[in-house]
């Protein structure tokens, strides 16, 4: 079986501040993955690390058959990324900003943006700015399926969402709403 993401012996250092040490891991296509651990273990920095978000300081990773550091935006736009802290202040509607990202992130099946939107109950007509938490992170789960990606790397995907839509959009992190024969989602709880 191929594996989407691998790493071996991955280490990130700050500094003299050891964030992630030796990380092996292998992750199938086909196949969810979830990094636990407590606040401060180092998942989010290995989701970091697998969108050339930053850089490894050792060790050896690939995503997509490929490392992130030289395959650069055109695997970018093969990943469906999350980020933790969804921190959006543009003072364009949801609509408009999430148009905006589907010209950077590949092809957008027609209409696919409204249907998440109305699946995640989310306004798009309203600036983003003026979203709460919870409606920023339904913008960033929107940006993250909308194109469709082989590969999901969600950070904690429902941070910041009510009971309800907690309930209701977590079924997307183990079948996700899109057409993708191909995915693998890694998220943290």
């Amino acid at each position: 079986m191929v594996a989407v993401v691998e790493t071996r012996a991955l280490t990130k250092l700050y500094g003299r501040h050891l964030a992630v040490q030796d990380i092996d891991l292998q992750v199938h296509r086909g196949s969810v993955f979830g990094l636990i651990g407590p606040n401060g273990a180092g998942k989010t920095t290995v989701l970091r690390m697998l969108v050339d978000i930053i850089r490894p300081s050792a060790g050896e990773l690939t995503v997509l058959g490929d490392s992130p550091r030289r395959a650069g935006a055109g695997m970018r736009r093969r990943i469906g990324y999350l980020p933790g802290d969804v921190n959006l202040t543009a003072r364009l509607s949801g609509r408009t900003f999430l148009h905006h990202i589907a010209q950077l992130s590949g092809t957008v099946a027609e209409r696919k943006i409204d249907q998440l939107a109305e699946r995640l109950e989310l306004d798009m007509t309203r600036p983003v700015r003026d979203l709460s938490k919870g409606n920023k992170q339904k913008l960033g789960l929107i940006q993250a399926f909308m194109h469709e990606p082989e590969l999901l790397i969600l950070d904690e995907p429902t941070s910041g969402l009510d009971p309800l839509m907690h309930a209701n959009s977590w079924p997307w992190c183990v079948k996700p709403p899109v057409r993708a024969k191909r995915l693998c989602s890694a998220r943290i709880s």
